[in-house]
């Protein structure tokens, strides 16, 4: 099958594979590599330096491979020069944003309205819901799911098989911003695997939930859990054994 393009897409790209469809008005810069059998949608934007596998779908509106602002406004340095990668079977979902140096794993969902931003890595079968932001430089493993209207704060590290229910909010500087960005210092929650986050939950800077933990719907965690504790209330304790 030959590739497919609408007269108004406007493609840079060269050296398309076959099965690969591109709808009108989409803009795909150069540089873009594409897998076979991808489909782009009207009005997406491909930005160069993004390298799409095999069995991608990227929806209406999407934006994939955006360079962050640079204004004086910003605090943290916004340079980056890596590649997105978005591997096989990935699904980007209608107007969600995906950031240069950003790489997403197997047969991962990044529903409608999705931020991820630069130098996040987001491993296979994983679901990120609608209008979750993933800030800067967080790590996620693999079949984690995100639930829609969470945040992530900049610096988290999150282990395989987790799953954060909706609303959920993080925190990396217990500053607010008084001393400026300072890296050593701005760091988010480190959530360990097999672990289940309640609906609208808080998390704040720099601690740590162990592997199996549980963490209330409502709860504001001020400070570390350990592995395989239940945690509920304002501010956050063990449920007494029964």
């Amino acid at each position: 099958m030959a590739v497919t393009i609408h007269p108004t897409a406007l493609v840079e790209a060269t050296n398309l594979p076959d099965d690969v469809t591109i709808h009108a008005y989409a803009v795909v810069r150069h540089g873009v590599t594409f897998g076979r059998n991808v489909t782009v949608h009207p009005h997406v934007v491909v930005e160069s330096g993004v390298s799409i596998g095999d069995d991608v779908e990227i929806a209406v509106g999407a934006v994939v491979g955006k360079q962050p602002a640079k204004t004086p406004a910003l605090s943290r340095e916004t340079t980056v020069a890596g590649m997105t990668v978005i591997a096989s079977g990935v699904c980007i979902g209608v107007h969600a944003v995906v950031y240069s140096d950003v790489r997403i794993g197997r047969g991962t969902l990044i529903a409608d309205g999705a931020s991820v931003r630069e130098q996040v890595r987001i491993g296979a079968g994983c679901i990120i819901g609608r209008f979750v932001t993933i800030n800067y430089n967080v790590l996620i493993g693999e079949n984690v799911k995100i639930m829609d209207h969470s945040w992530l704060a900049g610096n988290m590290r999150i282990g395989d098989n987790v799953f954060i229910s909706g609303g959920v909010l993080t925190a990396n500087d217990n500053r607010i911003g008084a001393d400026g960005y300072d890296p050593a210092h701005v760091v988010g929650p480190t959530i360990g695997n097999d672990v289940r986050i309640g609906v609208g939950a808080i998390l704040l800077p720099g601690i740590s939930i162990g592997d199996g933990a549980v963490i209330g719907a409502g709860a504001v965690v001020t400070r570390d859990v350990a592995a395989g504790v239940s945690v509920r209330g304002l501010p956050a304790r063990a449920l007494a054994a029964t």
